[in-house]
């Protein structure tokens, strides 16, 4: 943990911290709006593996690689996932620090509180998993096992839920960080 806190300490300046957030922020615009929409073109409305929170099992991914059938398949494989192998680097590293650099405003970052900002790498390295799990998949269509998909759909639970845990991580500091501004402000003002 103490190569973390040196590491977060290291690379929370605030132009830093804002660039990181901006570009992961951008990439994921751009697989919401150009490259998921691309390859949903071909699905039929069926929502694809990485859009699907609480997972998925074998009948949901063949109806889907059905749905898709070569061409999606393929676009799905050469443009979602491209993207995809971007982000979760940038949301990991960019949302640990962020977590960092406002852990630093309420003077805890030397507590245990560090550790929330592993949360965000849970969720970026299971969503690589994810990733090299649809990967597989799509290479290896139809030849998919029960096991195999079961295994890759719990990759994708857990993005979900410690992206979901990193999300309320993050509201409840800002609120705290809010609340102390406010606190210093009133004490400053009675002053």
């Amino acid at each position: 943990m103490k190569r973390l806190r040196k590491f977060i300490e290291k690379n929370i300046s605030g132009k830093k911290v804002l660039g990181l957030f901006i570009l992961t922020n951008l990439v994921y615009t751009f697989m919401l709006t150009v490259t998921i929409p691309k390859t949903m073109e071909f699905s039929n409305g069926m929502k694809l593996l990485d859009m699907m929170p609480t997972g998925y099992d074998l009948n949901y991914v063949n109806e889907l690689f059905i749905s898709l059938e070569e061409n999606g398949r393929l676009t799905y494989l050469t443009n979602q996932i491209p993207v995809d192998m971007i982000y979760p680097l940038l949301f990991g590293l960019s949302y640990c620090l962020l977590l960092g650099y406002f852990l630093k405003k309420l003077n805890k970052l030397n507590s245990p509180y560090i550790y929330l900002c592993v949360i965000p790498i849970i969720a970026g390295i299971a969503d690589y998993l994810e990733n090299i799990g649809i990967i597989t998949m799509l290479k290896s269509y139809p030849d998919l096992t029960e096991i195999s998909v079961e295994t890759i759909s719990i990759f994708s639970v857990i993005k979900s839920i410690s992206t979901s845990i990193f999300f309320i991580a993050l509201i409840i500091i800002l609120i705290t960080l809010g609340i102390k501004v406010l606190n210093r402000k009133k004490t400053a003002d009675t002053v």
